[in-house]
């Protein structure tokens, strides 16, 4: 399983949010580039950043930050927030991004999902972050209706590479992951999942290692490895961090194992 360090941005500074309320904000680090070296040296296959300026706004708001880390680190970076266009997406990707995730646009633009699954295979992962199973939009500021395991399936079949299922309810809290959740959203799809949200402690991950076989095969941890409760080293031991594939996006096949 791979854990992967996350790198929430706002105004350029590394921050985590509690339960994703934006009135509860707490700044880690004003330089997400020394931050992201730090991961890497500490045994990060991969970083996760999402731009929470642009989640709200629609449109990356965050991009010299954004663009600072993928120069500054060689392992691939997977970005969400504000990415509701096919433009958006192939700057990102002009600029040495690896995966591209989209969320609200998953719901109010799902064409938008197989067009790029289609140009881009392996690259497009769909974000599905839910309160009470239902999928959240816009920076979490907005619940819909729409069943977070329905989407994930709805997803799957337009050609995302992989779901990353966030229970908001848990994320910040360092109080453990929705494992029954996470649980039911892999036992649902066949693309790989991962989990975020609620990470406080190594035997959380544990937890989580043993939904691996079911396909859960990554896990994004952010406050936790912020205030020191997870050693991202010994997360590292613990659990593997047995990286997806890296395939050329040219060769047209899925770029996870």
């Amino acid at each position: 399983m791979e854990v992967i360090p996350a790198i929430d941005l706002i105004e350029g500074r590394c921050v985590r949010l509690y339960q994703g309320d934006y009135a509860q904000t707490e700044v880690f680090n004003d330089n997400p580039v020394e931050v992201a070296r730090q991961w890497v040296d500490q045994g990060a296959t991969r970083l996760h950043l999402v731009d929470l300026d642009g989640a709200k706004s629609g449109k990356p708001e965050n991009w010299q930050a954004i663009a600072a880390i993928a120069k500054a680190v060689d392992i691939p970076i997977e970005v969400g927030g504000g990415l509701r266009d096919r433009a958006r997406v192939t700057d990102l990707f002009s600029i040495g991004v690896r995966y591209a995730i989209l969320g609200t646009a998953a719901i109010e633009n799902p064409e938008l999902v197989s067009d790029l699954a289609g140009e881009f295979p392996g690259q497009i992962i769909v974000g599905i972050d839910a309160r009470d199973g239902k999928v959240a939009t816009r920076g979490w500021l907005e619940t819909s209706e729409v069943d977070a395991i329905a989407l994930a399936q709805q997803m799957e079949q337009r050609g995302a590479a992989a779901v990353i299922y966030t229970d908001i309810q848990r994320d910040g809290t360092l109080q453990g992951p929705n494992i029954p959740a996470m649980r039911a959203m892999a036992e649902a799809v066949s693309i790989p999942v991962i989990a975020s949200g609620g990470v406080g402690a190594l035997r959380d991950l544990l937890s989580l290692l043993a939904l691996e076989s079911q396909g859960v095969t990554g896990v994004i941890v952010g406050r936790a490895l912020y205030t020191g409760d997870v050693s991202l080293k010994e997360a590292v031991r613990a659990v593997g961090n047995g990286r997806w594939q890296d395939v050329p996006p040219s060769l047209g096949d899925s770029a996870f194992a």
